[in-house]
């Protein structure tokens, strides 16, 4: 049987929560798990997140999965609702909301959740710079007041553009911008109003913009979001390995080639695996030759055995080249494309992208397993 695998392990999870409460440990925590969970399952990763205070998604169907995964505490969709309709839906399910336009303050002032229901808290969201979503710094204080008024309960939210690097002057003038209308909030319209700025980096960058509730998203799954520190240099544990395994053994001559355009040339006698996953699997098709995956013996279960990845992604093999490792190494050996390692921010370079694609575009064809400790 073919095998390319996703293995997902709960502990690493529950391990890098526990890290966003060591550096935010005044904040509360809204985990984010939009888009299946950073492409990890949601399904996996609710059970491994009990001790987030909400969870944030990006759609309604989300926040349902969610509920009907189990999932009792709060949930916030972090794009608001698009429709009437799905404001009642949010209302009925005590889903609470940002808002972010004139549509969306329109629909919560016409029809105004009972006291007891979570929707009653909004996450009102100023644009402090990034230029997507949300209020400029003038109409964000009427519609807080128009919201207070109705008898919501607010937090103000905003969005860095650039946390990953905080050298960037932007970060200072959006955190600057926020503290200033958070605080005219508190002043003008009601001192309860909380106050969520921090995404992953911004969480690791800038501690003195924490307010009341952090958003941690890719830090969770155990990639660095920030530019100047690799993940395990911040304490964070890969939750997902992809692995599969070798599928056929070559021996090729001096100057024979391999895949498709024929883009590596043997330079002398090699010995090559075919590994069976490709870009029908989600691993990148565009690596350049930075990229390797880690072998192991699957009799002795030995080490990490580095192996450039050669020629061309395929849909659904690639080539890796065994020349200079064990023999040992042969038809059955797992293949780790991402884990601890190589690690995905690795990856995600040598495709000159970042971790966050390379974990959503997974396709649906390897199996996911829970990661058996």
């Amino acid at each position: 049987m073919r095998t390319a695998n996703i293995l997902i392990n709960q502990g690493a999870l529950t391990h890098n929560l526990a890290q966003v409460n060591k550096i935010a440990p005044n904040s509360k925590v809204l985990a984010m798990v939009k888009a299946n969970a950073y492409g990890h399952g949601v399904a996996m990763c609710l059970p491994a997140l009990t001790d987030a205070d909400a969870i944030g998604v990006a759609t309604l169907a989300e926040a349902i999965q969610a509920k009907q995964l189990g999932w009792a505490k709060h949930t916030v969709l972090i794009e608001g609702v698009f429709s009437q309709a799905e404001w009642q839906t949010a209302i009925n399910n005590h889903f609470m909301c940002v808002i972010h336009q004139q549509q969306q303050l329109d629909w919560a002032l016409q029809n105004i959740p009972k006291h007891d229901c979570q929707t009653k808290t909004i996450w009102l969201k100023l644009n402090t710079g990034m230029n997507r979503l949300g209020f400029d710094q003038h109409s964000v204080i009427e519609a807080a007041k128009q919201l207070t008024q109705a008898g919501y309960q607010l937090i103000l939210t905003s969005h860095f553009a650039n946390a990953d690097d905080k050298s960037t002057p932007l970060n200072e003038q959006q955190g600057t911008l926020f503290s200033k209308v958070f605080t005219q909030l508190q002043q003008q319209v009601d001192p309860n109003i909380k106050g969520s700025l921090c995404n992953s980096a911004a969480i690791i960058n800038f501690p003195n913009w924490h307010f009341d509730w952090v958003r941690p998203g890719i830090m969770l799954y155990g990639s660095s979001p920030v530019v100047d520190k690799a993940s395990d240099q911040l304490n964070l544990k890969p939750v997902m390995t992809l692995q599969a395994k070798i599928m056929a053994v070559h021996q090729l001559n001096t100057g024979e080639m391999v895949g498709y355009g024929s883009r590596w040339k043997a330079q002398r006698a090699s010995r090559v695996g075919i590994v069976s996953i490709g870009y029908g699997d989600g691993y990148p098709r565009v690596v350049d030759n930075t990229a390797w995956v880690a072998v192991t013996d699957t009799t002795t279960q030995a080490g990490l055995h580095k192996a450039a990845i050669i020629g061309r992604v395929a849909m659904d093999m690639i080539v890796i080249d065994l020349t200079d490792l064990t023999a040992s190494l042969g038809i059955d050996s797992i293949v780790t494309l991402w884990g601890a390692a190589p690690q995905i921010d690795e990856v995600a370079q040598s495709a000159n992208t970042i971790s966050y694609e390379l974990l959503c575009r997974l396709t649906t064809r390897p199996t996911r397993k829970l990661h058996k400790t």
